[in-house]
């Protein structure tokens, strides 16, 4: 059996587990975090059917015409709501658009917070209703799994439990459904997604229709990542990294093409990017700043520092 490229923990462990079980997980995940930046999670919670059922639903929409899908691109909306054609997002390093398209979901504010005034509208497909309702279900699921491993690690950095409940509330986390086709010809630089951190404090990732996700480890050597059974793929993003200063790992990871034989086969994977409202503090935690490790960061909000980074990578002017 091939060495795992990264650890497994259970989160059912930390939801109804003991108390030794509770810490057990907590300083399992925050040294995955720490070291690998990278986890894979069994007994999440999120129902498999319901991934099943967005999966198919995302197929059907990535295998509609060009011209139906980008009725639902949205002008001027920086990819974070609908349809965002192929080729335009890249590295932030890197001029060549990623081989993918992807659709978007937001927010859906439910409880009379004023903050639902600065997000977009979800984008309604409106022939294919299961796509939207089944997208809509998957991301309150996510925001769940996401907020228990959130509490997790606010143990393991000494904080309060519930430190990042109240900041990730209402937060403008995206669930986004990537379709990376068939490659038909030899691509020029780009392969289906160059290496890159994410933005975000965590992302939670269910299994690829096909391989290829990679990560860049601290030898400087690219592991593959290969999810097993209902296991989900977590890891750190450039926020909580920030937060942390660099305490906790946002690790460089990467979506290379397959072998030739298999440029056939395309790859559908589902992410789901937590981020914190835009208003939330991203200055370095004070417990994380000393003589050893001194402050790497300078203070910034969630929302300025994610429309950086959007610009950098192509997604908004």
């Amino acid at each position: 059996m091939s060495k795992r490229a990264i650890p497994l923990v259970n989160l059912s462990k930390f939801i109804a587990g003991s108390d030794a079980d509770k810490a057990d997980f907590v300083s399992q995940l925050g040294n995955a975090f720490h070291t690998v930046g990278f986890v894979g999670v069994i007994n999440h919670g999120i129902p498999k059917a319901l991934i099943n059922t967005f999966y198919d639903q995302s197929k059907s929409f990535f295998n509609r015409p060009l011209d139906e899908k980008l009725k639902y691109q949205v002008a001027g909306g920086a990819g974070q709501r609908g349809y965002t054609s192929f080729g335009t997002e890249h590295a932030k390093q890197s001029t060549a658009g990623d081989l993918k398209e992807f659709f978007q979901f937001g927010q859906e504010v439910t409880d009379g917070d004023p903050i639902k005034s600065m997000y977009p509208e979800n984008v309604v497909v409106h022939d294919q209703k299961e796509f939207t309702e089944s997208g809509q279900e998957l991301y309150r699921q996510f925001e769940l799994a996401g907020k228990n491993l959130l509490q997790a690690i606010a143990l393991f950095l000494n904080l309060d439990k519930h430190y990042f409940d109240t900041r990730i509330h209402n937060g403008n986390s995206i669930l986004r459904a990537i379709h990376y086709p068939p490659i038909t010809s030899e691509p020029n630089s780009a392969i289906r997604a160059e290496q890159h951190e994410d933005i975000n404090l965590i992302t939670l990732l269910v299994g690829a229709s096909a391989g290829g996700l990679q990560i860049l480890t601290s030898e400087n050597e690219w592991m593959n990542v290969v999810p097993e059974g209902e296991e989900i793929v977590i890891n750190v993003g450039d926020m909580l990294q920030r937060l942390t200063n660099n305490y906790l790992k946002s690790t460089t990871h990467r979506v290379v093409n397959p072998p030739r034989e298999e440029w056939h086969v395309p790859r559908l994977s589902i992410p789901f990017f937590l981020h914190p409202k835009a208003d939330v503090d991203l200055t370095c935690l004070p417990s994380c700043v000393s003589d050893a490790h001194p402050l790497q960061y300078e203070s910034i909000t969630a929302g300025n520092y994610l429309n950086e980074r959007l610009r950098e990578i192509g997604l908004m002017k």
